[in-house]
């Protein structure tokens, strides 16, 4: 009886160690520098059956639906910017969370880097690619988060350009070989972040990357005659076409659905380990994505703000209206009630008396100066990159060359993403309903200042203006007398 019980506890811990062994080909980073083991990302679905995972990723979605959260429109003592990739979060992060936090009140290694450090407790402003797991190292109930959703389509094509023109920079190396050697040291001596370090695009970009050079080596093999076509997105000897990238298990695992795994805190990223189970269930049985929609529209719900990549001006005016002034009102409480100033050599503003005094105004006029700098650095980078693929060329013609069934099947592999991205509309009006009665009843809201409200200036009846208007209205009636005393003098004579 003893070796029966032996035996079977035996094949218990063994079927655990294989269970466990899956887990962690699914769940570990895939090497940056090495070839890509796909077939270890998607396990066969016999690994789970599918009640396992249903119960699994039911349980996960009950717990996950539970917050704290009282009040998500109150800002509080930390704010997390959940940048979901090509969603535009570059600018909100130079050109707003910068220009609010000064580099002292930021979290460790929070942006270019991956991963909270705990070590610095009364830092601010965590902003990162890491999804929303993270919140499991951050107080909860202190914590505040902020995001900024696009178009689901849109991102696919923007990833999928963004990864190329990164990896066409390279091709100015004689070889793949020396590409991946040179940027490596060359980080490693100067302390530069390079995009190469930064999650999905430490994966998206190698890959391509390959492609490029493994494509151009057969071109010169092949020479001359090149006929390339007239289709950006379908130039097979130059770049992989679209239709297979989006069907590449790479694009399965960090593209498709993306903002909708971000959100739920369920990417190949993740900071806890046992959501890498609900992960693989819901990768592997794809009816499950239901439960993780239903999380992240909850979690946007809770939100700070959520702002649309596609509404770029009203995006801006609402961030700075409900998330600019309560930072600037916390940052000013917080340092002993002294005037909250730019502090140029940090390019934040922080307490001083010797610049002028911080409002939502001035920070929606360094954030236009920002984006403009930033998006002419951003264009020229681009066109010399997409310089070395040349006739390849990514514009926004050239997608409405796409076949119509390319763009379909974009929308079918990112179904959670299209419904989450209706989800931040229907967020995104009722934001824009709650910063129109702030504007209208707010206290700060005084006459004799300017008003932001859809990217346009409006101004109230300052006492200035009432001041000229009496001045108007006095020179009128001094002009009516004048006039009128003329004319009795001239029936007088």
């Amino acid at each position: 009886m003893d070796n029966a019980l032996r035996l079977a506890l035996l094949l218990v811990l063994i079927a655990k160690g294989i269970n466990s062994l899956n887990m962690c080909r699914y769940a570990c980073s895939y090497p940056s520098n090495q070839s890509f083991h796909w077939h270890s990302v998607y396990p066969s679905s016999s690994a789970y059956e599918f009640e396992h995972c249903k119960n699994t990723v039911k349980q996960w979605a009950s717990s996950s639906l539970h917050s704290n959260i009282k009040d998500g429109h109150i800002l509080q003592d930390l704010l997390f910017f959940l940048h979901v990739p090509r969603t535009g979060g570059r600018t909100y992060f130079y050109c707003f969370l910068k220009k609010l936090y000064s580099g002292s009140l930021e979290c460790p290694r929070s942006y270019d880097k991956l991963r909270f450090d705990p070590r610095k407790q009364n830092c601010r402003l965590l902003a990162t690619h890491d999804d929303y797991s993270i919140m499991s190292k951050l107080p909860r109930e202190k914590s505040s988060v902020v995001t900024v959703l696009r178009n689901p389509i849109d991102r696919v094509f923007s990833a999928y350009e963004f990864s190329i023109e990164v990896a066409a920079r390279f091709l100015v190396h004689p070889n793949l070989t020396s590409a991946t050697k040179m940027p490596a040291n060359s980080r490693s001596k100067k302390g530069v972040i390079s995009t190469l370090d930064i999650w999905p695009w430490k994966y998206l970009v190698p890959w391509m990357r390959e492609e490029l050079f493994t494509k151009r080596d057969a071109r010169k093999r092949k020479g001359p005659p090149y006929a390339y076509g007239d289709d950006s997105y379908n130039m097979e000897e130059i770049v992989t076409p679209l239709h297979e990238f989006i069907n590449h298990p790479v694009a399965l695992d960090l593209v498709h659905n993306g903002a909708t795994f971000q959100i739920a805190g369920l990417t190949n990223n993740s900071n806890v380990w046992r959501v890498h189970e609900v992960r693989h269930c819901v990768m592997t049985h794809q009816t499950l994505g239901k439960y993780v929609l239903e999380v992240a529209k909850k979690r946007l719900d809770d939100m700070l703000y959520v702002g649309l990549t596609e509404d770029h001006k009203g995006s801006a005016t609402m961030f700075a209206n409900l998330v600019g002034s309560q930072v600037i009102s916390q940052l000013v409480t917080s340092s002993g009630n002294e005037t909250l100033n730019y502090n140029k050599s940090e390019q934040g503003f922080s307490s001083s008396k010797t610049h002028d005094q911080m409002t939502v105004e001035k920070l929606m006029e360094t954030y236009e100066t920002c984006v403009s700098k930033l998006r002419s650095t951003q264009s020229k980078r681009r066109i010399n990159s997409l310089r070395r693929i040349f006739p390849a060329n990514f514009t926004k013609e050239a997608r409405r060359h796409v076949p119509e069934e390319v763009i379909k099947q974009i929308t079918l592999l990112n179904s959670l993403d299209v419904e989450l991205y209706k989800h931040a509309q229907i967020i995104f009006e009722k934001q824009h309903q709650v910063m129109e009665e702030k504007l209208l009843h707010s206290d700060s809201a005084i006459p004799d200042r300017w008003q932001m409200m859809n990217g346009k200036r409006y101004v109230g009846l300052s006492w200035e203006v009432v001041c000229l208007f009496v001045f108007v209205l006095l020179v009128f009636f001094i002009f009516l007398y004048l006039n009128a005393k003329r004319r009795i003098l001239k029936l007088k004579i």
